[in-house]
């Protein structure tokens, strides 16, 4: 059975940076397109960036050019380094694992709480 850890939230200040961690357990890591999303109170939970098993990345407007995801495949590992953050990147940061014709995989979540 897939599991996802996630660990690296935390308090900062408006425009400070945190580097969040996914590890993954019982999945082949590797043939996953891994993923960050996150949920704000009383808003629906949205995508920030997801990375292929090829490398290939894909961000959210709102995080472009500030947040970069990447991957350790020898680590089972994703990371979402943040920075420049604002109020506006608070919420529970979600890890998540896809994989063709495979279910999906979450995490439990890791708060980040941005203050101004």
């Amino acid at each position: 059975q897939g599991q996802l850890v996630e660990s690296g939230g935390g308090l900062v200040q408006a425009g400070g940076s945190l580097r969040l961690s996914c590890q993954a357990s019982g999945i082949i890591f590797m043939l996953n397109t891994m993923g960050w999303y996150r949920q704000a109170p009383g808003k629906q939970r949205e995508l920030v960036a997801t990375i292929t098993s090829g490398g290939g990345t894909n961000y959210a407007d709102s995080v472009k050019g500030r947040f970069t995801i990447s991957r350790d495949n020898a680590k089972n590992t994703v990371y979402l380094e943040m920075n420049s953050l604002r109020p506006a990147d608070t919420a529970v940061y979600y890890c998540n694992a896809q994989r063709r014709f495979q279910r999906d995989y979450w995490g439990q979540g890791t708060q980040v709480t941005v203050s101004s």
